[in-house]
């Protein structure tokens, strides 16, 4: 991400305090780990989302279930996805785990050298 950027981003929000910052990082967190798994969902399919005209699978998407995970920022509330023969099983955040620690350095870090979130 650029510096121009950055300072643009950083004059849309009007950060007044550190709880502030701390506060977008963590939803830019939740919005790319959504993404990702996303992301993941599609991988395991063999479509996108709302593509159902090209699956070639006998499977297919089944909502969402609610996650809270633990992070350095804080908990973050997560969707899961889930299909309907129920083989998703999601490599960023497995099946009952709720800690997350360690990969929003990872994540952020993607991030901020200027992938989009579907890129990561």
């Amino acid at each position: 991400m650029s510096k121009e950027l950055l300072r643009e981003y950083i004059k849309e929000q009007k950060f007044t305090n550190s709880n502030n910052i701390l506060a977008a990082l963590k939803e830019i967190f939740r919005d790319i780990l959504q993404e990702s798994l996303e992301a993941e969902m599609d991988s395991t399919l063999g479509y996108e989302k709302y593509g159902i005209t090209n699956n070639s699978s006998n499977n297919s998407r089944n909502g969402y279930s609610k996650k809270t995970v633990k992070t350095e920022l804080g908990p973050v509330e997560i969707n899961i996805p889930r299909d309907r023969n129920g083989e998703f099983e999601p490599k960023i955040v497995p099946k009952h785990q709720r800690s997350v620690n360690g990969i929003e350095y990872k994540i952020l870090s993607l991030y901020a050298a200027g992938m989009t979130t579907s890129d990561i």
